[in-house]
């Protein structure tokens, strides 16, 4: 009978189980099932606790994913949440050894947050949002750029298009209009370069045998990450609410 189910069905089932097992029923955001191509009606909560009448739909921490502290810094989002990150540390470590300004470490070592912990599609441009608040200006800008500029060369540093681009996409693949329009603009920017050394540095196929450990970088981001002392989440910010959302995916409303 399960080949027969539909995404939907086969979601309230599993969700059904989780109640039964866990005493509460976790609701999958709407995004979550259009990524997996199910555009029917997301579980019914109601309808799960009748089934379940103990159990009640999720609205704190889960108790699947790993506790944050009431008062969660980036470090903490990066052991707790962002994982595995050996990718963005290797990026960094490649931006130090380049001799690279702490500002442009930063940016490397944080390019992909939203990949890793958020969301993929346009992850510089929400990468960069995430941050603006707590970095400066320079930071945010080449964190949004690198998701533009990594689609094209430039001879002037040696950066040429990835060959695991053209696995992943194909060779036929251009990038959407959008990009095109921001390249043009970007390209032009006088941070152009802090942008571009992003896709320099990025590690596009990381080294498996290479460990780097977060507390090589606890200075750099403790002079030029500027924690709230509220915790991230936590501090009224204008992207409060995107980090509460990686401490809570699953919370119902």
């Amino acid at each position: 009978m399960s080949g027969t189910m539909s995404l939907s069905q086969r979601a309230d089932a599993l969700e059904s189980k989780m109640a039964r097992d866990l005493d509460y029923i976790v609701i999958k955001s709407r995004l979550y099932s259009m990524a997996d191509g199910d555009m029917s009606p997301p579980p019914n909560a109601g309808a799960l606790m009748k089934e379940n009448p103990k159990a009640r739909v999720l609205m704190g921490d889960d108790p699947r994913l790993p506790a944050m502290p009431e008062k969660p810094s980036l470090m903490d989002f990066f052991r707790l949440r962002f994982g595995p990150c050996m990718h963005l540390l290797q990026s960094a470590r490649h931006a130090v050894k380049a001799g690279l300004p702490e500002n442009m470490v930063l940016a490397c070592l944080l390019h992909d947050i939203s990949t890793i912990g958020f969301i993929r599609g346009d992850h510089g441009y929400w990468g960069a949002q995430l941050v603006e608040p707590y970095v400066d200006e320079e930071v945010t800008w080449a964190i949004r750029a690198h998701q533009v500029l990594r689609f094209y060369p430039d001879e002037s540093v040696g950066y040429e298009y990835p060959q695991a681009y053209i696995t992943a996409f194909g060779p036929d693949y251009h990038p959407d209009p959008y990009v095109e329009e921001d390249y043009k603009r970007m390209r032009a920017h006088k941070w152009y370069m802090s942008g571009r050394q992003i896709t320099v540095h990025d590690i596009y196929s990381f080294d498996p045998n290479l460990h780097v450990e977060l507390d090589e970088f606890t200075d750099v981001i403790g002079r030029n990450f500027r924690q709230p002392e509220q915790g991230l989440g936590f501090d009224n910010s204008p992207v409060a609410h995107m980090w509460r959302a990686m401490i809570r995916p699953a919370k119902y409303l």
